[in-house]
C-alpha cells in the first residue's frame, strides 16, 4: 500500500533543529498514512547517529562535505539533493520542507483538502504552497510569485504524479537557490497549476546554522542570473520580473507553535541577547536626545 503523503526534507549539520522539525512532522502525521524521509549532506554533528535509531524515518546519505581519499568530496546541488527525496518517495502527495521548519498543526491535512477541492472542480494541480514566515523578525506569513507572476512552492506539497512528469528539479543549472522556483515554472509550462493553501502555515527559523547559510549564500548570485536566463529563453518574454513578488497573509496560531525553537539554546541566548542590545540602543537614542 503506498501513504498518503511523504515529507521530504534536506539536512545538514542542524541536529537540535532537525529533531524539533521531526516532532512537528510526527505530530501532523499522526492518524495518516505516511512516511518520512531525510536526505543528509553527512552531517558529523550527531545527526546522522540519531536518525539511525528512527525507525519512523527513512534516511538517505550523501554525503557532500568534506574530503575523501585526499580529494575534497565534491558539491552536489540542492535540486540533487531534493531528488533523491521525491524519487524514493511513494506518497500520492510529497510534502516539501526544511530542517529548520516548524509545521504549523493543520498545514498538511488542510493543504490535501485544498488540492482534492480544486482537483474535483477540474484543476489541474501541481503544487500547493504553505503560508511560510522567517520567525522571529516576521509578523505575517507569505507565499511567492516567482518569474512571470506564478506562484510556486517554497514549502508545501506536490503531486507526485506532476514532479514525475515535469522530471523533478533542475540538478545542474543552480547549485542552491530557486530550483525550486524553476520546479514551479516547469509545472506551469506543462499545464499544471501551483495554488495556495490559506490554512496552511510554517515556521521558519532563518539563522539555524550560519555557517552553511554563508556559505550557501555565497552561491545566489550565479544562480540567480542562471535562473533568468533560463527563463527568458524559454518564455521569449523579456520581462520575466513582472509578476514577481509575495502574497501575505496575517495569521494568529493559537498553539503558537514557534514558541518550539526556543528549545535551542542557540535561539533562546540570541533572543535574550537581541532584546537587550535593543533596549540598550534604545537608551542610547534617549540619553543622545536629551
Amino acid at each position: 500500500m503506498h501513504p498518503s503523503v511523504s515529507v521530504v526534507l534536506g539536512s545538514f549539520n542542524r541536529s537540535d533543529f532537525l529533531k524539533l522539525t521531526l516532532a512537528s512532522i510526527r505530530h501532523e502525521l499522526a492518524g495518516l498514512d505516511a512516511e518520512i524521509i531525510v536526505v543528509d549532506g553527512g552531517s558529523t554533528d550527531g545527526s546522522l547517529q540519531w536518525l539511525m535509531r528512527q525507525k519512523d524515518v527513512l534516511t538517505i546519505v550523501q554525503h557532500n562535505h568534506g574530503v575523501w581519499n585526499g580529494v575534497p568530496v565534491t558539491r552536489r546541488s540542492w535540486g540533487y539533493f531534493m531528488n533523491l527525496g521525491f524519487r524514493t518517495a511513494s506518497g500520492e502527495y510529497v510534502c516539501m520542507l526544511s530542517d529548520d521548519c516548524l509545521l504549523v498543526p493543520g498545514a498538511i491535512r488542510n493543504g490535501m483538502r485544498t488540492a482534492e477541492r480544486s482537483i474535483a472542480a477540474g484543476t489541474k494541480v501541481g503544487g500547493v504552497a504553505f503560508y511560510w514566515r522567517n520567525w522571529p523578525e516576521q509578523k505575517d506569513y507569505q507565499v511567492g510569485l516567482t518569474l512571470l507572476g506564478r506562484m510556486f512552492v517554497n514549502h508545501g506539497l506536490y503531486l507526485k504524479s506532476a514532479v514525475d512528469e515535469v522530471g523533478f528539479a533542475d540538478e545542474e543549472t543552480y547549485s542552491f537557490y530557486h530550483a525550486d522556483g524553476d520546479l514551479g515554472l516547469k509545472m506551469w509550462e506543462a499545464g499544471f497549476v501551483c495554488i495556495d493553501s490559506p490554512e496552511s502555515y510554517v515556521e521558519h527559523y532563518s539563522h539555524a546554522n550560519m555557517h552553511v547559510r554563508t556559505s550557501n549564500l555565497l552561491r545566489q548570485k550565479e544562480d540567480w542570473d542562471n535562473y533568468l536566463s533560463k527563463w527568458q529563453e524559454i518564455s521569449g518574454v523579456d520581462d520575466v520580473l513582472a509578476g514577481q513578488g509575495w502574497v501575505t497573509r496575517a495569521y494568529d496560531d493559537p498553539e503558537n507553535t514557534a514558541k518550539q525553537f526556543l528549545k535551542v539554546k542557540s535561539v533562546a541566548s540570541g533572543l535574550f541577547f537581541g532584546r537587550i542590545n535593543s533596549a540598550l540602543r534604545g537608551v542610547s537614542r534617549r540619553i543622545k536626545r536629551r
